[in-house]
């Protein structure tokens, strides 16, 4: 690993970088594959217990991992430029993101992001961010975009909640909308609903960065969630991480 930083929670200690050594990014693909099964019934079409795809090898692939040197949580980062020269975002599977790329600016994607059950509790997640930050600052990047999962394990009634939740407060300007490619089903039974529902630590935490909803989920039948684009304006996430982590953020 590379640029690695160090954070304790509850004795445990954690260090952050980018994976490059090849049986690192093997790690994070297999803590990638047993939480999408077991977490969300994702049908990977697999038997190596391993989850990958045809982006893996284009990204940045960020890991915490513990003393033990197991790898607790990861994600993935996507250049534009190099989105550009493969055929587009991952996301550009589910959403038609045109207007939202006529904006000026750098863009990159996040995902695949996933954190061990037992290490939940924050400061991995933080590790994580921390070490994303300062990538996406060095690197000139403007906005970050991705896909936010909801399971769909039942039925669809969280996701719908979880969704109307979130674009009360977190919704993004008409220029930055996109469209589904896949709508997500049930749409009209559950609008009338007005239950509050627990909105995932992940969503959350993209929330208090400032990140913002970019329209309507789209349905994602080989993982069974439902997925809401995110995006990102990297000076809010620099100015947060500035503040706690002592990085200098990028001025306009």
């Amino acid at each position: 690993m590379q640029s690695q930083s160090t954070a304790s929670s509850t004795g445990r200690k954690l260090t952050s970088g980018v994976a490059t050594e090849p049986a690192q990014i093997v790690a994070a693909q297999r803590l990638r594959h047993q939480i999408f099964t077991s977490e969300y019934g994702a049908d990977l079409e697999t038997d190596t217990g391993i989850d990958q795809d045809r982006f893996d090898p284009w990204c940045v692939h960020f890991v915490v991992t513990d003393q033990s040197g197991d790898v607790v949580a990861t994600t993935r980062l996507l250049h534009g430029e190099v989105a550009a020269e493969i055929g587009g975002f991952y996301s550009e599977d589910e959403f038609d993101l045109d207007r939202l790329k006529r904006n000026p600016g750098v863009f990159a994607e996040l995902g695949r992001t996933c954190i061990r059950s037992d290490c939940r509790s924050g400061a991995a997640l933080s590790t994580l961010w921390s070490e994303v930050a300062q990538y996406l600052v060095q690197e000139g990047i403007d906005y970050l975009l991705g896909c936010a999962s909801i399971s769909m394990l039942d039925g669809g009634y969280k996701a719908w909640r979880i969704t109307q939740q979130v674009q009360q407060e977190h919704l993004a300007a008409d220029n930055f909308r996109v469209t589904p490619k896949r709508t997500l089903p049930h749409l009209a039974s559950h609008r009338t609903q007005t239950d509050k529902v627990a909105i995932p630590p992940l969503i959350r935490s993209y929330m208090r960065l400032g990140a913002e909803v970019c329209g309507e989920p789209c349905w994602d039948p080989a993982f069974r969630c439902a997925d809401l684009l995110v995006l990102l304006n990297v000076d809010k996430l620099a100015a947060r991480y500035a503040r706690r982590y002592k990085l200098e953020a990028r001025t306009a």
